[in-house]
């Protein structure tokens, strides 16, 4: 007789469908984005989303995500790491229930968590153990909580082992992308804003091998920081883009901005919060003091530069490689913000830019439905990173399963 885990496996193999539930809490440290999907066929061939929600973080925890990554307490990182975990399976039960299906339908939930700390390798292939180049990743939001509260098997930790093959650990999502959005004719570029920017590129009719990707630099991460401050945390964000629609782009803010080392580093590369996260922003809020800036005219900027370094990717390293690119299909908060489009617009004419709801796949859940999706391969025994697209060594299985 096989044991109940090995059964469970053999189950989830052999079905013809599958109801998986994809959790993610991005760099901009919002809230718990939940989707509720079901999968068919084993890469898988097809998928329908049945409900998306968004659970957002209290006041009280989203103040402790953004401290703990700055101050490195453990005992808050501690309780912080089961706080999450209730929260995330909170969010899980309530896809569940908004989609109409009982959690026991539900065959894994796949949680990238709340990434604390991201400490990649340098471009450089670095062969040395990883204590002696200080490289790591750290996703906090408890699974074993997950799997305890709704009683399903849950995937995380999905960053750790590409990275122990050599890779960034990011981004993840690329063969999600190439599964969902490449075309037989069309070169494309799939952009997600989030806190970090993030772009994919597919050219027309590429194998997984061919498409490459990596973190732009900031997304949505300095703007909203730069709103927490103006208002003294009266607004998270730039809600659509309308401080930076009634401010102007200061080009000597921008051109300090631009010179940023990191967007001169050569694919693969990723970033985050360590590199443009609190840090970062008092230094881009006393140069913009020192020029007597108002804060919509910062905020304006800052909304530029993430547009603008999108741009300057494009234009350093994947025209020189693709030569022409036909569209770029966007998802992630920064979709939402109809000002940072616009300028985005502007600087990649004649590109097409279109949403990925578009295509079918809600621009602010296609990351929650990618660890749907990548959860899935997981159990499939199939990889889930591109080392195109991260630098591994190989392709590699990621994450770690808790059972319920």
């Amino acid at each position: 007789m096989l044991p109940k885990v090995w059964r469970w496996l053999a189950d989830y193999v052999a079905a013809k469908e599958r109801w998986v539930i994809g959790l993610m809490s991005g760099t901009s440290a919002d809230g718990v984005d939940a989707a509720l999907v079901c999968l068919f066929g084993q890469r898988p061939d097809r998928l329908e989303t049945i409900a998306f929600t968004t659970l957002p973080y209290p006041a009280a925890i989203r103040d402790a995500v953004l401290r703990v990554s700055q101050d490195g307490d453990v005992a808050t990182l501690c309780w912080l790491h089961f706080a999450l975990g209730e929260l995330f399976a909170e969010a899980a039960q309530k896809v569940a229930q908004q989609g109409g299906v009982p959690l026991k339908r539900v065959a894994l939930i796949g949680s990238h968590g709340q990434t604390d700390r991201h400490l990649p390798p340098s471009g450089r292939k670095n062969h040395k153990a990883s204590w002696r180049r200080k490289v790591g990743t750290l996703q906090i939001a408890s699974p074993a909580v997950i799997a305890f509260r709704t009683g399903v098997a849950v995937i995380s930790d999905f960053r750790a082992k590409d990275m122990a093959a050599g890779g960034q650990g990011a981004p993840l999502v690329p063969l999600v992308d190439w599964l969902l959005l490449r075309h037989r004719h069309k070169t494309r570029l799939a952009l997600n804003i989030g806190g970090i920017a993030n772009l994919t590129v597919l050219p027309a009719g590429a194998s997984a091998q061919e498409v490459f990707a990596f973190d732009t630099g900031p997304g949505n991460m300095l703007i909203d920081g730069a709103m927490r401050h103006f208002t003294n945390g009266a607004q998270t964000h730039d809600h659509e883009g309308a401080w930076a629609r009634e401010g102007k782009v200061r080009q000597e803010l921008l051109s300090w901005l631009m010179r940023h080392p990191y967007l001169r580093q050569r694919p693969p590369k990723s970033t985050g919060r360590e590199m443009f996260g609190e840090g970062f922003l008092r230094k881009v809020l006393a140069q913009a003091e020192g020029w007597r800036l108002t804060p919509h005219d910062v905020v304006a900027t800052l909304t530029a530069f993430t547009a603008e370094s999108i741009a300057d990717a494009l234009r350093r390293f994947i025209l020189p490689k693709v030569g022409k690119v036909d569209e770029v299909i966007v998802s992630g908060g920064g979709a939402n913000n109809p000002t940072l489009m616009a300028m985005l617009r502007e600087r990649l004419a004649p590109i097409e830019i279109r949403r990925s709801d578009e295509l079918g796949i809600n621009a602010d859940a296609k990351e929650a439905i990618a660890f749907a999706i990548l959860a899935h391969r997981t159990v499939m025994g199939l990889a889930g990173n591109l080392p195109s697209a991260t630098g591994a060594s190989v392709p590699v299985i990621l994450g770690s399963l808790t059972l319920p």
